[in-house]
């Protein structure tokens, strides 16, 4: 198996790239998050990789860190996603914000990929709760309550990023209610 490539980038063709890796180019295909912090062409690249061997090709996928290749075997393994769909995934939102979809329980936010329908985001929120980064603890990784859970709704629905949202969160009281939640953290984003 080929766990991880080091070379020279050769070329840069969304979502494949070539790695000549001492006179060997190595065609790989890379999630979007990977591909964007690619160096420049002719420059050494290193990269974490995954090898399938299917019937009808050898196939290389590429990624940048560790917990992106990892998020890449877990979606691959749930039936009816493959690695397109994984690269997909990876290239619409990061390891962290497909953790907190799935620890919040969000299909919404992964219909927002292209190719996954909601049958598929749903899928994906049953298989891989609890063994994606649950633990994160990026802002807004996990509302404290119901309550909470609705106010950022709420904010997100009226425009507001969820980072935004999540951050002012934090500055109201625990066990605020809803709409006076809703209340004062537009008092406070207004500011």
């Amino acid at each position: 198996m080929i766990g991880k490539l080091s070379g020279i980038l050769g070329e840069k063709n969304p979502p494949q790239v070539l790695v000549d890796c001492h006179g060997v180019g190595y065609e790989v295909d890379v999630p979007m998050s990977t591909f964007y912090n690619l160096p420049a062409s002719g420059e050494k690249v290193q990269l974490l990789t995954h090898f399938v061997v299917r019937e009808d090709a050898q196939l290389l996928y590429g990624f940048a860190t560790a917990a992106e290749r990892e998020t890449f075997r877990q979606l691959i393994k749930i039936s009816g996603v493959g690695p397109r769909t994984a690269l997909a995934v990876l290239s619409g939102m990061s390891v962290t914000e497909l953790a907190q979809a799935i620890s919040q329980q969000q299909p919404g936010r992964l219909v927002k990929v292209p190719g996954i329908g909601k049958k598929t985001a749903e899928r994906l929120l049953l298989e891989l709760k609890g063994k994606l980064g649950a633990d994160i603890g990026q802002p807004g990784a996990a509302p404290a309550s119901d309550n909470q859970n609705d106010i950022l709704q709420a904010l997100i629905a009226l425009g507001y990023s969820e980072k935004e949202a999540a951050l002012c969160l934090k500055a109201l009281p625990a066990d605020v209610g809803v709409s006076d939640g809703i209340k004062l953290a537009l008092k406070a984003l207004a500011k």
